[in-house]
């Protein structure tokens, strides 16, 4: 009688752990922003909350060209290149790891998003507006390119996660060798618009 009571025990805190965290994920329980709220803006172009990375709410299009899933991390910087650089992926769609291409060496134009691609690390310095492409996940992850200084970068993301910043600093060295390093291991490279 008592293993079986034990079993039962587990068995229920194993579902109630499993509904709090997809509660977690799928409901805004705890954050002071709701989903589609403003929180943050590079030149112009508002960062959206969105909750749990998974959350979809539909899709911007802007003049028939397909900007992505809204306040996806996608959503943000494709609206960031159209509304403030004026530009058009000629592939407007496509998860945030598919914007880096492996077969594109340093400094030469990645043709599906219309865009220069330095590897990390490269021979250019990352500059302001670039578009930051991160691997290591299923779909990846991308952001902008928000400072700059010799030691480190700051890039603006949107759906980093229900509690993580818009706003995120990595350090930036020059290799012997000459070549700038972003230190972060998930950082594939960066796309620029020439």
């Amino acid at each position: 009688m008592k293993i079986r009571r034990w079993i039962f025990a587990i068995f229920g805190i194993l579902i109630l752990s499993s509904a709090g965290y997809w509660t977690l994920k799928k409901f805004n329980v705890i954050s002071k922003y709701s989903v589609g709220q403003p929180i943050d803006s590079l030149n112009g172009v508002f960062v959206y909350y969105n909750a749990g990375c998974s959350n979809i709410v539909g899709r911007t299009i802007k003049d028939g060209y397909n900007i992505g899933l809204k306040y996806q991390c996608v959503e943000f910087v494709k609206r960031y290149y159209f509304e403030y650089l004026n530009h058009k992926m000629p592939d407007s769609y496509g998860h945030a790891i598919s914007f880096f291409n492996p077969k594109v060496s340093d400094g030469k134009i990645n043709k599906r998003r219309g865009l220069v691609q330095y590897t990390n690390p490269s021979k250019t310095m990352p500059k302001v507006s670039d578009l930051i492409v991160m691997g290591q996940s299923t779909f990846g992850h991308v952001a902008i390119v928000s400072k700059v200084t010799d030691y480190y970068i700051e890039i603006i993301q949107q759906n980093p996660g229900k509690f993580a910043p818009s706003r995120v600093k990595f350090n930036l060295t020059k290799t012997e060798t000459g070549l700038w390093k972003i230190e972060k291991e998930r950082i594939m490279g960066w796309l620029r618009k020439e």
